[in-house]
């Protein structure tokens, strides 16, 4: 009687149970810009999805997640909220050139939960009839280094400096307002898309007062031989993607 070949019953245990994941499939760990954080992470379930590669995200200010990367930080990608500091990492050594991507382009909002507050938003800023007005902290933030350029365009920099709470990041500024620590702050338009409550009042600062948030991506040098951290650009510059941070109150430059 001819005998069959039978599998161990350790393998048999990997077979039935182990961890089965795609041929070729890698994963990629990125530091992500706090503002971009609803629209990333609808990003990694499709790219996760489509591709096979998994993604690692942690989110922080952009100057923040700059210092990780500068002291050691794992990262194999970044995707900052500006152009400066991927062109810094660039200049370092610490980024692969000619890598750079502008993957976003983001506006100022400032919002206030209060439905009729906004209705005059330059008056009731100069007026300031609020105790406190969050930020994001223009040192580590690009969005609150655009509401420090919006309210000195306006003239109102220094008369709101004692008022001004300052947040980490652009997610900390809004959790602020959305709290009630702060009755009015300057926000990503993209936290207000995602926010429920549509209830208060939104002022969308004009793009004159603050120079343009570009956001930009760029793949580190830790992460140049990993298959999934080159995926994940080529899959921001695909239309599935870009029609995701749209949705999410972003332009995509050209």
């Amino acid at each position: 009687m001819p005998t069959r070949w039978l599998p161990s019953l350790g393998l048999l245990i990997v077979l039935l149970t182990g961890p089965f994941s795609p041929a070729g499939a890698d994963t990629v760990r990125i530091g992500v810009a706090a503002n971009f954080a609803d629209a990333c992470r609808e990003l990694i379930r499709r790219f996760e999805a489509s591709t096979g590669h998994s993604v690692t995200a942690s989110y922080g200010s952009t100057g923040k997640l700059y210092a990780q990367i500068i002291h050691g930080a794992p990262y194999d990608l970044f995707m900052a909220a500006d152009a400066h500091r991927p062109a810094l990492l660039e200049d370092k050594g610490l980024a692969v050139s000619g890598t750079r991507l502008s993957y976003a382009q983001g506006r100022l909002a400032l919002w206030s939960p209060q439905p009729e507050a906004l209705n005059e938003p330059e008056r009731y800023l100069a007026e300031a009839p609020f105790e406190r007005l969050a930020i994001a902290n223009p040192k580590t933030a690009p969005y609150g280094l655009a509401a420090q350029q919006a309210l000195s365009g306006l003239a109102l920099w220094d008369p709101l400096k004692p008022k001004l709470v300052r947040g980490e990041s652009v997610a900390q500024a809004f959790q602020f307002v959305a709290s009630g620590n702060a009755q009015a702050g300057f926000v990503a338009l993209s936290q207000l898309q995602v926010w429920p409550d549509k209830s208060g009042s939104t002022w969308l600062v004009p793009q004159s007062l603050y120079q343009p948030i570009t956001q930009q991506a760029v793949l580190l040098a830790r992460g140049q031989d990993n298959p999934a951290a080159h995926a994940w650009l080529r899959f921001l510059r695909n239309d599935q993607a870009t029609a995701i941070i749209e949705r999410f109150g972003y332009s995509v430059p050209d």
